[in-house]
Order: structure tokens, then sequence, then C-alpha cells
């Protein structure tokens, strides 16, 4: 059997619940995040034999991993297997010279800061507890705690953002250098309060989205940094180093990865599963010594074939079409490639820079 060489680890505690947030969040408990790190651990421990014996990668999501109590973070972390790369999701107001010291120590190698935007009137409709200098004090912290790999997130298409807004965003995460980052098209589910009172501006802003997202490209492009991911960016700065990451790239590339935690999925050879989204069941279940309550969806060749293509031409990279055929319709592919947005690379396939733009309307040509 497949072992996984990738872990997630989901911690699901906030401070609060962003109106456009749709991640399995829980809102303060602290009481709870004790025992909620002990049923973590057990899970592993049950679920050990499933993981590589040196896994390659650790990500640390949520929620607001660096919302757990830090004894409590300190001792999930320290008791998790050592890898390459270990990336841990922080907000920044949570980030102190205490916690970025403490990640430091226990072997988080990257960190992903949820920055979303520099301008406070578009933090204050995204219901962001930061503001602008939390960001740049929480990058200046996790600098001087002698972190080297951090990524930012940026969203863009929030109600009230202008092309102006847009570009000082760039310019303000350009002042602070990350070594990654991660620029988003808000997607706010419908029926929730967030498009109940934002509905109207939001369908504006879809008109926009293109010229967004052309933006945020050329921007980042001309200004060294690799385009290796539809929303995903990494500097390039000659030292060598590879600064994409490491653990989101083995789900694009097809990994198998092992899921901890309430709400956690997990990928295996031909099978899949989401543990349940529900605290309690999930507490209740690991102090007796049982897995969580899991929700299983069988996954045959051709639907992990068709996922592979999907992911795989988000990439920067060609998609080498070797056992992946069946997923290919070739007609579309012939049409995609006599307009220019796809070519055909050794034994696989490449979307052009303009195929890249159309993305998903591209690969739903593609894939039968």
């Amino acid at each position: 059997m497949t072992r996984a060489g990738h872990l997630y680890v989901h911690l699901p505690f906030c401070s609060h619940r962003c109106g456009y947030c749709d991640f399995v969040t829980v809102v303060g408990r602290r009481a709870q995040h004790a025992a909620y790190v002990d049923a973590l651990l057990r899970e592993l421990e049950l679920e050990r034999a499933l993981l590589a014996d040196e896994p390659e990668t650790i990500f640390l999501g949520g929620g607001t991993p660096t919302f757990t109590e830090l004894p409590e973070l300190v001792r999930l972390l320290e008791a998790l297997p050592p890898v390459g790369e270990l990336t841990v999701e922080a907000n920044p107001e949570t980030v102190t010279p205490e916690l970025a010291r403490a990640l430091r120590r226990t072997g988080v190698t990257r960190i992903s800061l949820g920055a979303q935007t520099f301008r406070p009137e578009l933090l204050r409709v995204l219901e962001r507890v930061a503001g602008p200098d939390d960001v740049r004090r929480g990058v200046h912290h996790l600098r001087d705690a002698g972190f080297d790999n951090i990524s930012l997130d940026l969203v863009y298409g929030i109600p009230g953002q202008s092309a102006s807004d847009l570009e000082a965003d760039l310019d303000d995460v350009f002042a602070l250098e990350p070594e990654h980052l991660s620029c988003y098209e808000l997607e706010a589910k419908p029926g929730t309060r967030f498009t109940h009172v934002w509905g109207t501006e939001l369908e504006r802003q879809a008109d926009a989205m293109e010229d967004y997202f052309e933006r945020v490209v050329a921007r980042l492009t001309g200004s060294g940094y690799r385009w290796y991911e539809t929303a995903n960016f990494c500097r390039v700065d000659g030292s060598g180093r590879d600064l994409r990451a490491r653990h989101n790239l083995a789900y694009w590339l097809g990994r198998d990865y092992l899921g901890i935690g309430v709400g956690a999925v997990t990928t295996i050879e031909n099978r899949r599963w989401r543990n349940t989204p529900r605290l309690g069941r999930y507490l209740e279940a690991l102090a007796g010594g049982r897995t969580p309550e899991r929700e299983l969806e069988p996954l045959d060749a051709a639907v992990r074939a068709r996922e592979r293509v999907m992911l795989g031409l988000r990439l920067d990279e060609p998609l080498p079409l070797a056992g992946l055929w069946q997923a290919i319709d070739t007609a579309g592919l012939e049409r995609v490639e006599q307009l220019g947005l796809a070519e055909s690379v050794d034994d696989g396939i490449a979307l052009t820079r303009r195929g890249r733009f159309l993305g998903g309307a591209v690969t739903a040509e593609l894939v039968a």
C-alpha cells in the first residue's frame, strides 16, 4: 500500500469568523485547545501506518493555527515527525515575538500569513481583525526570529475595491519582500451573510476579475516572481532555492496525502475521506480511542486521471500525459491548440500564457 508523503493538520480555532469564510472553523473555545491537540495526536497515532516514515511536508491550516494556545501549539509541533518543509498558517494579529521564536524553535520552516489587503476600509468589509500595521509587524517579528520563507495571501475582487487599491496593495507587498505570494479571487459562497450584504457589489466586481488577475500577474512577474501556479507566485532570487509551496505542489501533482483534524481530507490511492466537521463528535471519538466519523468517497482510475489533468494544468510546467489519455478529449485538445491556448511539449501538454489566463475554460475543453 502506498504511504502518504504529505501531512495536513487542521486547527479550526479562530478569534472570530469572517463573513466570507467557508472553512471548518470554531470561534474561541480556548478551554478545548488542549483536548483538541490530544485528539490530533491520537488520530496521528491511529493513522501513522498511512504516513511515510520520512514524510516530505507538513502543513498546519485552519482556522487560525496560531490562535491555538501557544503551549498546545508547541506541544503539537514538537510531536510531529521532522520534514523538509513545515508550514504554519497565521493571521497577522496573532504573530508576537514570542510566537515567532517558538515556531522557529520547533522546526517550522515556512509561514503563510493572511494579509488579504492593506486597505483599512477593505479589511473592514472582509471583517478582518488585523490592520495593515499588524501585517507589517508580523512580518518583521518573523524575520527577527530567523524566518526566510514567508508567504502572504492577497485577495482581489473585494466589494468596494478599485484597480488603484489593488495596485497599492501590490506596492505594500513588494515593500515587505515576501518569498511567496498567493493571490486569490474573492469567493463568497451563495446564501452566506456576506453575499446577502454585498451581492450587488460582488456582481460588479465579477466584471473586473479578469483585469485584476492580469494586473497581478503582470506586476509580480515583472518584479521577479515566478507565476508557477494559477494563483501562486514565488520569488526567483538567484540563490538557487526552490521557493514554491512544496506541500501545495503535492496536491497539484496528484500526490497522496493524509489529513488529520476536524473536517480534514485524506486522499490515498483509490480512497478519499473527510473527517466529521463537528468538533464535539471528533473529540468524543478520539477520546475513546476511535477514529472519527468519516464521509468516504471511492476514487476510480478515471476520477484520479481527470483530477490529475485539472490540477496539473494549473502549473507552469508541462503535464505529462502518460497514463492520462483516458481523461483527455482529443478533439478539445486539437481545438485549444489551434486557438493558441495550449501546446504539445514532448510527451505532455502545457497551457500558453493566454491559456493560463483563461484557465478553467481551457481545462473544461480538454477534459473528457
